[in-house]
């Protein structure tokens, strides 16, 4: 069998289209793949119930019930926190972004100066009085099945240092 140089030109460059379609599809392909994981931050949107038996409360006193109301649309976070302890019901609200830039919220007549961030999958975040009397620094971390929320959270201050391990349950 003979073939033209111009049938062998042919089949070259149809084979060259074919494999540069191949290596088009093979990329855009990854490229969805990295959109997609880079997306894929923990949602932290919903009701969580804090579990006092397993959490770990550290030099603090444990509440007799703790509750997180948490509207969470990236990068904007919302939260409201009612806690039942000895000296009754504290409700506060926090607002900030995961973005890293710098939010100001007030719990009570105490401002807070608050920045959160993704490290990975980790939500972190701290805050600091007015002040900076107290530092409380967070990392938060979402179960792969999305159903349980635990907060690993340092205190600083002048009166001392401790962590706690706070694990909440979607409600």
């Amino acid at each position: 069998m003979c073939y033209t140089f111009g049938q062998i030109e042919m089949a070259v460059t149809q084979e060259g289209l074919l494999m540069r379609k191949i290596h088009e599809f093979v990329a855009s392909f990854f490229v969805l793949a990295l959109v997609a994981f880079a997306q894929s931050k923990p949602d932290f949107s919903g009701t969580w119930k804090l579990d006092t038996a397993r959490s770990n409360f550290g030099a603090l006193p444990a509440p007799q019930s703790s509750t997180l109301k948490i509207e969470h649309k990236e990068p904007t976070f919302k939260m409201v926190s009612i806690t039942v302890g000895d000296s009754g019901e504290r409700t506060y609200e926090l607002s900030f972004t995961t973005d890293g830039k710098e939010c100001t919220n007030f719990v009570g007549n105490i401002e807070l100066k608050s920045v959160a961030k993704w490290d990975g999958n980790v939500l972190t975040m701290e805050h600091k009085a007015a002040g900076g009397e107290v530092t409380v620094k967070d990392q938060w971390v979402l179960s792969e099945d999305g159903k349980t929320l635990t907060v690993t959270r340092q205190w600083s201050g002048s009166q001392g240092e401790t962590t706690q391990t706070l694990v909440h349950q979607k409600q």
